[in-house]
């Protein structure tokens, strides 16, 4: 059974061009994931590092075991949705034994062949759902663009009215809300400025953003909160503690099943991008992102999926093989041993606006527009899995969504 979830030779680049392709690939997709493993970390509830650990040790494992060519994994928003709520009830320890039960989960599906059964989301409801998590991603950054603790709340918007409401009656840090205001202008205005001076080499906009964002935040000493300390180590094996694993069941079900959905969708928009003749393999897709899982959790990090964004750029960098999500991983090794005390420095406000920014390529509202312009049917089951996984809960939103798809689509038979 193992050896059928082996990668193989093929999968991987041999000649020195492609391998060379891969690692640009790579240095690319690593300047793209440094801030969002940086943010997701810090959101999630644990840390800067925990977030880096975490990309790192998934992208490496993930790529060499998953099922897809292109794939890159690591923290996202989606999964933080689920953690925050966890780590606040069970804190930061109960990590390790959620991410061991989790990723369990996860090869066990795999196991069982049900990687083509949840492969089979609707579209629609699949972008419905990445609407919900683009929303939540933006209500999660308003503590840190506000530079305040969150207000109180278990919904990502309850805590973000409450955390708007403190601001309001301790004062606004208007100098937080200035650093956000211009890493969102550089960010959105570096595409237009590099097509002007005709730049040859490709520099993404939100590393752009964080050097000069930064740079800027030291020289005028402005007075911001930063990321502060991050060890230079890879991470350091953490003992499950099973006391609360009666409690733990459900939310490590919840993570296990969005970690599976969103690798799959994530595989998928990446075989689309790429015209790939041969597709992804679900279920070793499933094994490999179950073994990035249980490892990311038991050495620091947290849960893993597929990163439709980073996935994305991997396939438009013009990634050749595995290798290069690799490189992305050894990369950011690299950068975490040897510049993490530079990486401190970044303000906690310039990661809040990347990820603000990065929200809205998810968001994509062109294409959600064309959505909404297909049939009624179509357009209901979009918007109500929105609302219901901003509202209720991820997992719930797309349960709902694919329901209420499969009505609509019943109803539009019968006439």
């Amino acid at each position: 059974m193992f050896f059928s979830f082996w990668p193989h030779k093929s999968e991987f680049s041999y000649n020195r061009k492609d391998l060379f392709a891969d690692l640009i690939a790579g240095l690319t997709v690593a300047i793209v994931a440094l801030p969002l493993a940086i943010g997701f970390g810090i959101t999630s509830g644990m840390s800067a590092a925990a977030g880096l650990t975490t990309a790192i040790i998934a992208g490496v494992l993930a790529a060499f075991f998953g099922g897809s060519r292109y794939q890159v994994s690591g923290p996202t928003g989606a999964m933080t949705v689920i953690l925050i709520p966890v780590i606040n009830k069970y804190g930061v320890s109960a990590i390790p034994a959620l991410g061991l039960i989790a990723g369990a989960m996860v090869i066990v599906m795999a196991i069982f062949k049900l990687g083509a059964v949840i492969n089979r989301v609707p579209w629609t409801v699949v972008e419905g759902f990445t609407v919900g998590i683009a929303v939540i991603i933006s209500l999660q950054q308003i503590p840190l663009a506000l530079g305040i603790a969150k207000g109180e709340g278990e919904k990502s918007y309850i805590v973000a009215l409450n955390t708007i409401r403190k601001a309001f009656d301790n004062g606004v840090n208007f100098s937080s809300l200035l650093v956000v205001a211009t890493t969102l202008v550089i960010k959105f205005s570096w595409p237009h400025v590099a097509h002007r001076l005709k730049l040859k080499l490709h520099i993404p906009a939100s590393f752009v953003a964080l050097v000069a964002v930064t740079i800027l935040v030291q020289i005028l000493s402005i007075d911001v909160a930063t990321i502060g300390n991050i060890p230079r180590s890879l991470g350091t094996y953490h003992q499950p503690i099973m006391e609360n694993l009666g409690s733990l069941l459900v939310p490590a079900l919840w993570i296990a099943l969005l970690a599976a959905v969103e690798s799959l969708l994530s595989a998928r928009v990446a075989d689309g991008m790429a015209h790939q003749a041969k597709h992804f393999e679900p279920n070793r897709e499933l094994f490999g992102q179950g073994l990035a899982t249980i490892a990311a959790s038991l050495f620091g990090g947290m849960p893993a999926t597929g990163a439709i964004a980073r996935t994305s750029v991997n396939v438009r960098s013009h990634a050749k093989s595995r290798c290069a999500s690799i490189f992305h991983a050894v990369i950011l090794l690299g950068i975490a041993l040897i510049a993490a005390p530079v990486v401190s420095t970044i303000p906690t406000a310039v990661i809040a606006g990347l990820l603000l920014g990065t929200s809205y390529r998810i968001l994509n509202p062109v294409s959600i527009m064309e959505s909404l312009r297909t049939t009624k049917a179509e357009a209901a089951a979009l918007i109500v899995t929105a609302i219901a996984t901003v509202a209720i809960d991820l997992i719930v939103g797309i349960v709902i969504g694919i329901a209420l798809h499969a009505i609509l689509g019943w109803f539009s038979k019968g006439k």
